[in-house]
């Protein structure tokens, strides 16, 4: 079973990830949710309760990191179980941009206090 959670700070998405990415259902919902964030300068993908990554999810992670890439959005993945980790360092891909937790909080601090000033629609 995978479950994602989407929540949108400012100009940064959390993409909340719970599960396992093994299965096409599940890397192409990741997928879609990434894919509509075309207005986030930040993407942070949470995989601190995937237990379970396989090759297609692997993939689709280098594919949405090249797609956001190309729309200047910066991808960063937050907080990879072990298991996930794992599965991530033994592949031949480009190094995925891995965030800290400081780094999380920083983007996230600055995205509340530049939405909070935005003036109300």
């Amino acid at each position: 079973m995978f479950n994602l959670h989407l929540e949108v700070i400012g100009d940064v998405s959390v993409v909340q990830c719970e599960g396992r990415i093994v299965h096409s259902d599940a890397v192409f919902r990741l997928r879609d949710t990434i894919l509509s964030q075309r207005n986030a300068r930040v993407v942070v993908v949470d995989l601190s309760e995937v237990y379970v990554i396989e090759g297609a999810g692997v993939g689709m992670l280098a594919y949405v990191q090249r797609w956001a890439h190309d729309h200047n959005i910066k991808l960063k993945l937050f907080n990879p179980s072990i298991a996930v980790w794992d599965r991530l360092e033994h592949t031949s891909m480009p190094s995925l941009d891995l965030a800290s937790t400081d780094e999380v909080i920083a983007l996230l601090d600055r995205a509340d206090r530049n939405g909070a000033s935005a003036p109300p629609a």
